[in-house]
């Protein structure tokens, strides 16, 4: 608790200096369909856009609470969307993720009011959000249903500490989140793995009790083995919220999350955008 009510007192304090604040702008109906975007202060032309998902066991979480994953990635030059969605237990499977494709449209449609480019569309997450931005790029259910396909429409996957393949489940909790058993194998991110997947990049602790790092190196050893890309990192000494606290400004980066982020979307979005146009 004390390390969220740290995040909460820095976020809060995080000075406006090179990024503008647009909060809480609808991109669904009822409380929990808003979201903020981050932007440059001087932002260059066509940047590129993060959609950023947090975590909380599908059952907890707040977009106010991340205003420093905003904060960081739009003073180095992103655009950077944080949306709440529905949690348990006013939701289960799939709903949350429903929302969280909403939102992803909202942010490619509206990603050039805010000076990006709906084109160079990055899925990033941290815990269940990793797991949202891994479905949401694999299954094509959800994006489809905003007639949106991922193996077009998104540039490349951010997942930090996320579950990829965590059955069988054993919280009751999620027992009841996630359906019956019999279906549980298709709420499974490494079961929706193909060849036409966009590019990943996964970071884990080697030290995460909370979400095992296996999850990380079993989904990066699928999409390779399918013909896609896939780049993981597990950091030796680190357990599951220091991949997402290391943007945190206190630390002073000591993982480094931030920057190997800025060089995944920078490149992928100069390599898509010079295939494009040849």
């Amino acid at each position: 608790m004390w390390l969220w009510l740290m995040i909460l007192l820095v976020a809060l304090a995080t000075p406006q200096i090179a990024f503008e604040r647009k909060a809480s702008v609808p991109f669904a109906q009822g409380a929990r369909g808003m979201l903020d975007v981050y932007r440059p202060r001087n932002p260059h032309p066509g940047a590129p856009v993060v959609v950023f998902f947090y975590g909380g066991n599908w059952q907890g979480g707040n977009k106010a609470l991340y205003r420093f994953v905003g904060a960081a990635l739009a003073s180095r030059g992103l655009v950077v969307v944080i949306p709440d969605y529905r949690l348990y237990p006013e939701v289960r499977f799939p709903a949350f993720l429903e929302d969280n494709a909403r939102a992803v449209r909202w942010a490619r449609d509206h990603a050039a009011d805010y000076g990006g480019d709906g084109r160079k569309l990055f899925l990033m997450g941290h815990s269940a959000g990793a797991y949202a931005a891994a479905m949401l790029a694999l299954d094509r259910r959800w994006l489809g249903a905003e007639d949106m396909d991922p193996r077009h429409d998104i540039k490349g996957v951010i997942g930090l500490s996320g579950p990829y393949d965590f059955l069988p489940l054993k919280s009751e909790t999620l027992k009841i989140i996630f359906g019956p058993e019999d279906r549980r194998p298709d709420t499974q991110p490494i079961n929706h793995v193909d060849a036409s997947a966009p590019p990943f990049l996964l970071m884990a602790g080697a030290q995460d009790t909370t979400v095992l790092p296996g999850n990380t190196l079993r989904l990066a050893e699928r999409l390779r083995s399918r013909g896609a890309t896939a780049e993981a990192v597990i950091f030796p000494t680190t357990r599951h919220d220091a991949t997402i606290t290391d943007l945190l400004p206190l630390t002073g980066g000591r993982l480094k999350v931030e920057n190997r982020i800025l060089g995944f979307v920078w490149a992928r979005s100069v390599a898509r955008s010079a295939k494009a146009a040849a």
